[in-house]
């Protein structure tokens, strides 16, 4: 019997700067009753001068290591997904490997927008469903404020940051059910952030800003998640009535509320924060994980169905069969974290 990929170890790292938007009052011209109205958002974290995509991920895997019992030098494989990594190379898997001191570790980024933890997630548990590895560490982490124009209300209002990091580990209980992922290139330039190889031709001094068609990506968001999650659940031959919570991106509150009616399931059972962090993209669904277990919404035995939308346009979903988190041998009781998930 192959192994199931279980998730051992939760973790989360917040920036202690919070922007409200009482700040962005003074930045361009919005209100704090109109962006709670649009998106449900009340505040944001940025990250300081000395924080970076790999610097927030080492904090948030810590985190998630603890939990689990595991010792970085025996982790197989550390995968990190970001659109907004230190550098365009080494990968930023690379430096958190080091930083952790998980020197046996391979160690790769994804690129997937907000799907990328997703994205993240699926790979690192087929690496132990097919027996490659034991223990693979899997994180989102996110500096969107630094590739946002504070002059666009259209995008400065959603983007923050933020890093979250689960910890497979190989047992015969919990994980993945299934999972889905698709992409539609078409759309590429409805959601997008060019960067410093990008065509000479279209290259301008602003062109690695977050460029959004707002109205266009609203309606997609809501039937890609909604299809996803249906298609997944299907995949894992289940019933909507099935699921006990769903997890989706953390992208704006009426999205969330339009997809939970579209699968007809209430508001109730879904894990929403938006209204603390806005959009933190690949970080998004970890810390709603992390902070889902830290609210005691995670029972042995649940289904919770992750979903998500992002750039690309790439959409999907993933079924989990929960199990306790910590090391095989014991289950952790949840404890509140600290805003910065120290």
């Amino acid at each position: 019997m192959n192994p199931r990929a279980r998730i051992s170890g939760l973790g989360k790292y917040l920036p202690e700067k919070i922007l409200t938007n009482a700040d962005l009052e003074k930045l361009v011209d919005t209100s704090d009753a109109w962006i709670q109205e649009r998106t449900g958002i009340r505040e944001r974290r940025i990250a300081a001068d000395n924080e970076s995509a790999s610097t927030m991920a080492i904090e948030a895997a810590r985190q998630a290591l603890e939990q689990a019992e595991i010792d970085p030098a025996d982790l197989d494989l550390v995968i990190v997904a970001t659109t907004s990594p230190d550098g365009l190379f080494p990968a930023t898997a690379s430096l958190v490997q080091n930083g952790l001191g998980a020197g046996r570790a391979g160690a790769f980024d994804v690129n997937a927008a907000c799907v990328g933890f997703l994205s993240g997630l699926a790979t690192g548990a087929q690496f132990i469903e097919t027996g490659a590895y034991k223990r693979v560490l899997v994180i989102g982490t996110e500096v969107l404020s630094r590739i946002v124009d504070w002059t666009d209300r259209g995008t400065c209002l959603l983007f923050a940051d933020a890093a979250g990091a689960v910890v497979l580990e190989a047992s015969d209980r919990g994980g993945p059910l299934s999972f889905v992922l698709h992409s539609d290139g078409s759309g590429a330039d409805k959601l997008f952030a060019h960067g410093p190889a990008t065509r000479k031709d279209i290259a301008d001094r602003d062109c690695h800003f977050i460029s959004m068609d707002g109205r266009h990506i609203f309606k997609f968001a809501v039937q890609a998640m909604e299809s996803a999650a249906r298609e997944a659940i299907a995949k894992a031959g289940l019933e909507i009535d099935d699921i006990d919570l769903l997890v989706p991106h953390q992208a704006n509150l009426r999205i969330i509320r339009a997809t939970a009616k579209a699968l007809g399931l209430p508001e109730e059972r879904a894990m929403i924060n938006v209204d603390r962090y806005g959009n933190t993209s690949a970080a998004s669904i970890p810390v709603a994980l992390r902070e889902a277990w830290e609210e005691g919404r995670l029972h042995e035995g649940d289904r919770v169905v992750l979903m998500t939308f992002g750039g690309g346009l790439a959409w999907g979903a993933m079924v989990l069969d929960w199990a306790p988190v910590g090391p095989l041998t014991a289950a952790v009781t949840p404890v509140h974290a600290t805003a910065g998930g120290n």
